[in-house]
């Protein structure tokens, strides 16, 4: 814990909201200033909690699926509701009963809230929490506000005002996705030397790709139907091969040119990251016999998949949700430089103008990854 630092917030809270008409708007947020600059904050926390001043977020696909859809599968948005889930800060205040974070100290938030008490928290695998509040999935509200307050033990400290920051707010909000790329490969197996397929170029593709190649992939090959996606990713992984996906390419023309690329082996391994029914089907026709399909990627509630393809060449189709133990890992991976995450983000913009982020965010043809935004003052 670092030294007793005080910090005192001057400006009032705001938030990013959306709602079930897919409005999209900045407003006042909970808790209001005067909750956390008055007594320490000490009114508003509750035991094991700290207050947190948003410093860096991250716009994610869902957030903008969120605004745009208004649900992902049974997760609906029935009201006024905060985005954001990929956030790091400050903390400016902490409840008497938290010992291991003191204000001063810079943060990067994990984004959910657990029971402690059903059988995956107990077992360890917490990400199936089976009562789990997640920041920003409906009704629970995000991160992208100025101040939240949220339970110490999922604020990961990266830094604090007396020796300095082990890495940057940007960084530190990119650590979320970075988790889920970590999970990914721990799940799928990755090992040293192994041909890896990654299906999708966008932030969780290039996380998941640059993973990959610091774990050792080779040869690494990744696909998308954006060209500019695929410059971005032989610009971020050295000697990457890529494949822009056409329309009308039928899986066995994308599993040939895949294998070519793979200079004639078939890989074993597909970190597919777009969620897409004919990328899953595409990725299961390219991988080798036993080889596996790992999809990280969030699709619609139901999709055909080659069963047979997958039976009669023993392929595992394999999936995730979120992660869990694993932000230790990715702050000691980028702390160390073995992953450098910092090109990643493309685009920066104030709290104040969440609109246009996430227009940005939401636009093709702005070749934004990472949408940046801060509240940096």
């Amino acid at each position: 814990m670092s030294s007793t630092t005080t910090v005192t917030p001057t400006k009032p809270n705001i938030g990013v909201y959306t709602n079930p008409e897919h409005d999209l708007w900045v407003g006042e947020a909970e808790p209001t200033l005067e909750q956390v600059a008055e007594n320490g904050g000490k009114d508003v926390l509750l035991p094991g909690e700290v207050a947190v001043a948003v410093k860096s977020t991250g716009i994610c696909g869902s957030d903008v699926h969120f605004w745009h859809s208004g649900s992902i599968g049974p997760m609906v948005v029935t009201s006024s509701h905060i985005l954001g889930h990929e956030s790091s800060g400050l903390v400016i205040a902490a409840h008497p009963t938290v010992t291991t974070l003191a204000p001063g100290d810079a943060v990067a938030i994990e984004p959910n809230i657990i029971c402690h008490a059903c059988e995956p928290c107990l077992t360890g695998r917490y990400n199936g929490c089976e009562h789990v509040q997640f920041r920003s999935t409906p009704p629970v509200p995000g991160l992208l506000r100025r101040y939240v307050t949220h339970p110490a033990v999922w604020c990961h400290k990266i830094g604090d005002l007396h020796r300095g920051m082990d890495m940057t707010w940007e960084e530190g909000a990119l650590l979320e996705p970075l988790c889920v790329a970590l999970a990914g490969l721990q799940r799928a197996g990755v090992r040293l030397g192994d041909a890896v397929l990654v299906a999708g170029a966008g932030p969780i593709g290039l996380v998941t790709l640059l993973c990959c190649r610091a774990a050792g992939a080779e040869p690494l090959v990744v696909t998308d139907i954006d060209e500019g996606r695929l410059d971005f990713a032989r610009k971020l992984v050295n000697n990457v091969k890529t494949h822009k996906v056409t329309k009308g390419e039928t899986p066995e023309d994308f599993a040939a040119a895949v294998r070519k690329l793979c200079g004639g082996e078939e890989p074993a391994l597909a970190m597919e990251c777009t969620g897409v029914e004919s990328s899953v089907a595409s990725a299961a026709q390219a991988v080798k016999f036993g080889g596996k399909v790992f999809v990280i990627g969030v699709g619609k509630d139901e999709m055909k998949i080659p069963f047979m393809r997958l039976s009669t060449r023993e392929v595992d189709l394999q999936f995730q949700y979120r992660y869990s133990n694993m932000w230790p890992r990715a702050i000691r991976l980028v702390k160390g430089g073995v992953l450098d995450v910092k090109a990643l983000t493309t685009h920066r913009f104030g709290l104040e103008e969440a609109g246009r982020a996430f227009e940005t965010a939401a636009d093709p043809r702005t070749g934004a990854i990472k949408v940046m935004i801060q509240s940096l003052d």
